[in-house]
């Protein structure tokens, strides 16, 4: 089951806040994935083991030309092992410029769903394990969406990512201006903060999904005396999020008169052509792939500084 065919005809309105996952089983749970995620789907096959690896990891496969690491969800989420391994399959996802194989115990079908039909995990029901990103209300069942980046970030660290440091004109300069962040993954909003702070963006306002931010950018604008001087000098966003994705986000605030002077850069690891595309057509400033943090800090600099 290959993706590349499906993809180019997915959701070919842009900014409707739709998505397409595939619906997929661990245990008795059930998961999903964005279907923009995945290379294709095909069945378990022999791994091969390599020494000294990540407790998740069960080695790697060949496919075709390359080579792969195989990641096994029932181990990331301290589920036992399949009941039925012969009914075992492969999802090939490419998140981060990277190819891996996440191995799942069946997989179902694709269903289109709204953002909005997606709620954050509150902390109760993500009980100890934050690899949870949201949930997927459906009419007969509820399905998991996995915080996948989070789950390849805890095997393989991203290497250092710290952009150069500025020289202090610059930095102050930076300093002066204020970002709003819009992520819905805590552990890249903290990485991001981090990495922003360090370049000398010290100013950062940081909201998990597309509705909270511009629910926060509308209410500045609204408010009396006008805060205009409130509103963000820039706007960084992911593009998968719960209740309003960043494309949905960037095309309300680029059509709204009084924010439309703002430049949103998207920072995401889905930025394949097709949605580079998506992104243009909305009015996204600049596109950055994740994890490519040093060129982010570079296009925030074009786009408020230079």
């Amino acid at each position: 089951m290959s993706m590349h065919s499906h993809a180019s005809n997915i959701l070919l309105e842009t900014g409707t806040n739709e998505l397409e996952i595939v619906m997929f089983t661990v245990g008795a749970s059930t998961f999903g994935i964005n279907v923009l995620k995945v290379r294709e789907i095909i069945p378990a096959m022999k791994v091969t083991e390599t020494p000294n690896r990540h407790e998740h990891l069960e080695g790697i496969i060949r496919l075709r030309e390359e080579v792969i690491p195989v990641i096994d969800l029932a181990k990331v989420l301290e589920y036992p092992a399949s009941q039925q391994p012969e009914y075992d399959k492969f999802i090939i996802a490419e998140l981060n410029q990277t190819k891996v194989a996440f191995h799942v115990h069946s997989v179902s079908r694709i269903h289109r769903i709204s953002w909005e039909q997606i709620e954050k995990p509150n902390n109760l029901s993500k009980g100890h394990d934050a690899n949870t990103n949201g949930i997927v209300k459906m009419e007969k069942e509820m399905a998991l969406l996995l915080d996948y980046e989070k789950i390849v970030m805890d095997i393989s660290p991203p290497t250092e990512m710290a952009p150069p440091k500025a020289d202090q004109a610059r930095e102050k300069e930076r300093e002066e201006k204020l970002l709003m962040i819009v992520e819905d993954s805590a552990v890249l909003r903290q990485l991001l903060e981090d990495t922003l702070q360090e370049s000398g963006y010290t100013n950062c306002i940081v909201y998990p999904d597309g509705k909270e931010a511009l629910d926060a950018l509308l209410s500045a604008i609204s408010s009396e005396p006008a805060a205009a001087n409130k509103l963000p000098d820039a706007i960084i966003t992911d593009i998968e999020m719960p209740r309003m994705d960043g494309h949905h986000l960037t095309m309300k605030v680029t059509n709204h008169q009084d924010l439309q002077h703002i430049p949103v850069i998207i920072f995401s690891s889905l930025i394949t052509e097709d949605l580079f595309h998506k992104g243009e057509k909305v009015g996204a400033s600049a596109q950055v792939s994740k994890p490519e943090i040093v060129q982010l800090v570079d296009c925030i600099d074009q786009a408020i500084l230079d």
